[in-house]
């Protein structure tokens, strides 16, 4: 699986078929949707049904091997860029895996 495809994390660009999840599901859970969906990336989306971003299985990967993982991260945890995620996962701001948010630069917190 190669990173996103095409137009992901634009309005309209991912396909009708994603999965769409939560944000409030934790990354072991997405990941068992990934695996059961066999997908490489999910549309994450608020208490509203607005997609907020894409995660993928890199990168959610990535943060589950990380010595600073919990079991409680949930997905806006991911997603909201903050330092503590960042700290989390071990990412950078603009790293490659770095999640892709709508290009309306909707606020990710809860």
């Amino acid at each position: 699986m190669t990173g996103l495809p095409a137009g992901a994390g634009t309005t309209g660009g991912v396909d009708a078929h994603t999965p769409r999840v939560s944000d409030d599901m934790t990354v072991e859970v997405a990941l068992a949707v990934m695996a059961g969906a066999r997908v490489g990336y999910l549309t994450v989306c608020d208490g509203d049904d607005q997609s907020t971003g894409v995660v993928t299985l890199a990168r959610l990967a990535a943060l589950r091997g990380g010595s600073a993982y919990t079991d409680r991260i949930r997905l806006r945890d991911v997603l909201d860029g903050s330092p503590r995620s960042r700290i989390r996962s071990g990412a950078r701001p603009g790293d490659p895996g770095e999640h892709a948010r709508t290009p309306d630069g909707l606020a990710l917190s809860h």
